[in-house]
């Protein structure tokens, strides 16, 4: 028979267990409302490349996918970082959105002139004499005054844990630059220049939709005082990414500039198909980086870290592993140009499993405030990378052997990495 006084003991334990369970029933349904974006968006990219890299010739291809991954790089310089302020405001105080807003459209528009010379300083350096300006002018203002801000949009409903709302934007925004992908292949003429226009047109649409639907509505208010104590912090967010993409691009930027148009088009093929192991990951980052703001202490224990650190590997290694089967038995299932560089994608079997475990270190540092130590990280990173890929670039001319001795320069990337981060994570979090 249950005595009275067990009862008092029990009702805090049934009280407990009920608040664990609806606790981690949250965290379920938020991973699956976020993973469901990923999921849209991975659909529509696959059609994007697939639609994209058939209508443009390889060559052509190359040059935009490069284009494009410098342009993503440039757009980091766009309000001077000032998005990762915006970010922690959205996850930590909301009711600050309006305001850390008018710092961004304040400071977008300051930097858009450093962002104009950098951008030059770029073309100058690697695709003067492979893309015509006029066109690469015309992806960076896509990727870095168009689409970037979209980004802005899914990183504040994502920071507010509106996942859902986060997830549907996301795969409205992806499809609407797969059907400029489709109809262009459908255009009576086909050139990097056309398409330029097509991009131009899906991400200025896809930022209207951000803007006018999916942005939470506050009144704008100016307070400079409280940028000026974040911009320090924002910079330095902002040299983390524009180093950060150019350790992750910076390949692409190289084979175009040693091997030309077409070796970077069969490359940015093989990249591209990597890329797009690397949205699933993503999503469980951005929900690991939102917990760690709120407790620093969450990857404390070794087991916690290195399973996680597997996962991700296995995941990464697990798709392109299944990419890699299907294209070896039907070469033609993504396209005839894509079917050129099919032989080659299982030959970087390890590549989107280290590349995504150097992406997760980063945001791990993001996470817990250590701004100035992933910028350095990230600055080794970038020059080991150019480094190892110089030598490889130049010594290996067989292409298979180049695509396979990338697996060895993203295994010493990843070693670096982990030396930089979990040493870097020995020093106590900054408190957001």
């Amino acid at each position: 028979m249950t005595q009275a006084s067990d009862i008092p003991q029990r009702r805090p334990t049934l009280a407990r267990i009920g608040t664990f369970l609806a606790e981690r029933r949250g965290l379920l349904r938020d991973y699956f409302s976020a993973i469901s974006g990923a999921g849209g968006r991975l659909v529509f990219s696959l059609a994007y490349f697939i639609a994209l890299a058939n209508t443009l010739s390889i060559s052509e291809f190359g040059m935009f996918a490069t284009a494009s991954a410098a342009g993503v790089m440039l757009s980091r310089i766009l309000a001077f970082g000032f998005i990762s302020a915006l970010y922690r405001t959205a996850t930590i105080r909301p009711n600050l959105i309006g305001t850390f807003t008018a710092g961004f459209l304040l400071l977008g528009l300051l930097s858009v002139p450093l962002l104009a010379a950098a951008s030059f300083g770029v073309y100058l350096i690697f695709f003067a004499d492979t893309v015509p300006l006029s066109v690469f002018a015309a992806i960076v203002f896509a990727e870095a005054l168009l689409w970037r801000p979209v980004e802005v949009a899914l990183i504040v409903n994502n920071g507010l844990g509106k996942f859902g709302r986060a997830a549907l934007l996301a795969i409205l925004a992806t499809a609407l630059r797969a059907l400029g992908a489709v109809l262009f292949m459908f255009w009576a003429q086909h050139s990097v220049w056309i398409w330029s226009w097509f991009y131009i047109g899906a991400n200025a649409a896809s930022l209207l939709i951000a803007f006018g639907f999916f942005y939470p509505r506050q009144r704008l208010r100016l307070r400079i005082e409280l940028y000026l104590r974040r911009l320090a912090d924002s910079i330095y967010v902002a040299g983390a990414e524009v180093l950060f993409y150019l350790q992750m691009e910076f390949d692409k930027l190289l084979v175009l500039a040693i091997g030309g148009p077409h070796l970077a088009g069969i490359y940015a093929i093989i990249m591209r198909l990597v890329d797009l192991t690397a949205i699933p990951i993503r999503t469980f980052s951005m929900m690991l980086v939102q917990r760690m703001m709120r407790a620093p202490e969450l990857l404390s224990r070794l087991a916690v870290k290195s399973g996680i650190e597997g996962g991700v590997f296995a995941v990464s290694t697990l798709a392109l592993l299944t990419l890699g089967i299907v294209l070896h038995f039907f070469p033609n299932a993504l396209g005839k140009n894509v079917a050129e560089a099919a032989p080659l994608v299982a030959l970087a079997i390890c590549v989107p499993g280290l590349r995504n475990l150097v992406e997760y270190q980063a945001e791990l540092l993001f996470a817990r405030g250590q701004t100035l130590v992933r910028a350095l990280n990230l600055g080794l990173l970038a020059g080991l990378k150019a480094v190892l890929l110089t030598y490889v670039l130049t010594t290996i001319l067989d292409t298979p052997n180049l695509v396979l001795s990338l697996n060895v320069v993203f295994l010493l990337l990843y070693l670096a990495s982990t030396l930089f981060t979990y040493t870097a994570m020995r020093k106590p979090a900054k408190p957001v």
